[in-house]
């Protein structure tokens, strides 16, 4: 039986080779790959110890939901997030001004790990560009602030900036990674990043267009 998510050893080089997988030649995202990604970045977190449990559980939960609906009886239609948009808003399966009926909707489960996924790709981008002396309790903050933050209760903010003071230095972040040295490191997030940064970018440009930046 395979490990679980949280059991797996962490692998950058693994995380690039799911990314780079997500993107079909006109761009769509595909939710198996979009999913598998987050399953390494889950490692990532946990790997750090229970600094980042608080996001790291519930992308859990995000994950498992989205697995479903792939493994579910329409399935087909949750190919791509493109296509998971446009089934589930051409069923109205959407609750789109109130929590309602679809609590759990494809839509608003990927929206929530969109937006953190930009936090990670802001917090890395800002690691991969850092000096040796760099704070990584700064630079967590700091891109915490500029995305999640604005999505989260006053109460989980509070908490998350003074699990963030606990982070390990930047070493320890780049050993973490199981790439090799901390040049490579930064050599290997130099390829990942935009990667990530563009499935981002397409996944906010769709949401965007449909008015579903702000799912309840």
């Amino acid at each position: 039986m395979a490990n679980s998510v949280e059991e797996q050893k962490f692998s950058l080089k693994e995380v690039l080779d799911t990314f780079s997988l997500c993107l079909s030649e006109n761009k769509e995202v595909y939710i198996e790959h979009y999913v598998e990604g987050w399953r390494g970045l889950v490692r990532f977190m946990n790997s750090l110890g229970s600094v980042f449990s608080f996001i790291a559980k519930d992308a859990v939960n995000k994950i498992e939901i989205l697995a479903n609906f792939l493994n579910g009886e329409n399935g087909a239609h949750y190919s791509t997030i493109q296509s998971m948009v446009k089934y589930e808003l051409d069923n109205g399966l959407v609750d789109l001004t109130k929590r309602d009926k679809y609590p759990e909707s494809g839509s608003r489960t990927l929206l929530r790990l969109h937006r953190a996924l930009r936090w990670l790709d802001l917090f890395l981008e800002r690691l991969r560009t850092s000096t040796e002396d760099g704070k990584t309790s700064v630079m967590c903050s700091e891109a915490y602030n500029e995305s999640l933050a604005q999505h989260h209760a006053w109460i989980i903010r509070k908490a998350a900036g003074m699990a963030f003071c606990a982070l390990p230095g930047r070493l320890t972040f780049f050993e973490v990674m199981n790439v090799g040295t901390p040049e490579q490191v930064v050599s290997m997030l130099g390829d990942a990043l935009p990667l990530i940064s563009e499935v981002y970018d397409i996944t906010e440009k769709l949401y965007a267009q449909h008015e579903l930046l702000q799912l309840p």
